[in-house]
Formats: C-alpha cells, sequence, structure tokens
C-alpha cells in the first residue's frame, strides 16, 4: 500500500519511512505543510500520516483543505499534542485516526493496517479467498494450510489484490499503490511479479485465483463455481 508521510523532523520522517518500506509499503514523504497539502491532493494514497505542528502550512490546515475537496484517503494525525481537546479538533476536522509522540513503532504500523482495513471493508486480520489465507499482521500467506514463502514485493501486490479481491485492478493502479514516485512507469517488474506470484499460489491446485484480465489488469477472486 503507498503512503503519503507529512512530517518536518527529517529524521522521524527517514525513520518511520525505513521501518515502513521493510513492512511492504510504499512511502511518499513531504517535509512541510505546502508539499504535504500538493501530495494529499495529487498523489493515488491509501492513508496519509499527517504531522499538525508543520511549517508553511498546519497539518490541521491540510486535513481541512483535503476534506473540503473530497479527498476520502485515510488521515492518521501524529503530533506532541495530547490534550484532549486538541485530539477532539483533529478528529472533528476529518482525521481518522490519532497517534501522540512518541509513540511505539509497532502501534504505529497497527494503526495503519487497521485503518487500511476500514477502508477496504475488510474486517478481519487475515483475508481469505478460497482456502488462501493472507495475515496482513504478520504477512504469512498460507494455501490449504502450506506456508507460501514471499518477497517484500510479491507480498506487497499480493495484499494489494487482496484488498480489492473480485475486483479487477490495472496494472496503472498496482504501480501507482505499490511503488513510490521515484518508480519508472514504464517498467514491467508488475508483470514480472505477477508471474512469480502465480506460480506461487497457483501452482499445482486445481482452482486458480490469480487470473489476467487481457487488456484490463488482474483479480484475485474465489473460482468459479
Amino acid at each position: 500500500m503507498r503512503i503519503v508521510l507529512v512530517e518536518d523532523e527529517r529524521e522521524l520522517a527517514e525513520t518511520i519511512k525505513k521501518g515502513l518500506e521493510e513492512e511492504g509499503y510504499s512511502v511518499d514523504v513531504a517535509y512541510d505543510g505546502e508539499e504535504g497539502l500538493y501530495m494529499a491532493e495529487n498523489y493515488p494514497a491509501d492513508l496519509i500520516i499527517l504531522d499538525i505542528m508543520l511549517p508553511h502550512m498546519d497539518g490541521l490546515a491540510i486535513l481541512k483543505n483535503i476534506r473540503s475537496k473530497g479527498v476520502k484517503t485515510p488521515v492518521l494525525l501524529l503530533t506532541a499534542r495530547d490534550a484532549l481537546s486538541d485530539k477532539i479538533k483533529g478528529l472533528d476536522t476529518g482525521a481518522d485516526d490519532y497517534l501522540t509522540k512518541p509513540f511505539e513503532f509497532a502501534e504505529l504500523v497497527a494503526r495503519i493496517r487497521s485503518l487500511l482495513r476500514r477502508t477496504a471493508e475488510v474486517k478481519e486480520a487475515v483475508i481469505r479467498i478460497n482456502d488462501l489465507e493472507i495475515n496482513t499482521a504478520s504477512h504469512e500467506v498460507k494455501r490449504s494450510g502450506k506456508p507460501i514463502k514471499l518477497s517484500a514485493r510479491e507480498y506487497s501486490i499480493l495484499e494489494y489484490l487482496a484488498y480489492r479481491k473480485n475486483t479487477v485492478v490495472s496494472r496503472t493502479e498496482i504501480t501507482e499503490h505499490i511503488y513510490d514516485e521515484s518508480f519508472d512507469r514504464d517498467s514491467n517488474i508488475v508483470d514480472v511479479y505477477i508471474n512469480y506470484l502465480r506460480k506461487k499460489i497457483d501452482r499445482g491446485f486445481k482452482n486458480k485465483l490469480l487470473h489476467t484480465v487481457r487488456g484490463t489488469g488482474y483479480i484475485l477472486k474465489e473460482p468459479d463455481r
């Protein structure tokens, strides 16, 4: 999943970015409010992590602005302010969750997973498609109870398709959500990883779950009855 992080403390921002990338997320970072507003409005993010105290434009102003324009991307606020009134103001402005600094990285990741599940209307940590199980907390993947070993990128693409199960997802959508802004959009790497995934999750099984919809994209779906 692709995340926009707006945080002016560069050391903290780089630590969060590195940690989230190790978890399989793609992260674009803005270090001030104006850049953050641009990214929030124009980047195809699945989640925005937004600090409140920012140069040029504060986080609440960014949040108010994007919500007024109909941007529905989930927003997780980060702030050193822990007063109840500040939390209420942030939530009333349109934030979906609130995390007070300092925080444990594990809690940040858990809140991210929760928000992404909520957006995708997936309520459980384990996504099931026929006999395929994808644990979004541990990143463990099984089919018919047998563990499947995936690389971080393979898992990211599989999880993205799983959150949108039974829906055709275009190659462009996968590229935009799995890779950050520096990625070469003309690369065929997505097709390569789809082939890797198909071999790992479908080979040897009667029911095929990962399909190519010619000229459109890919779909992870329950087998036809």
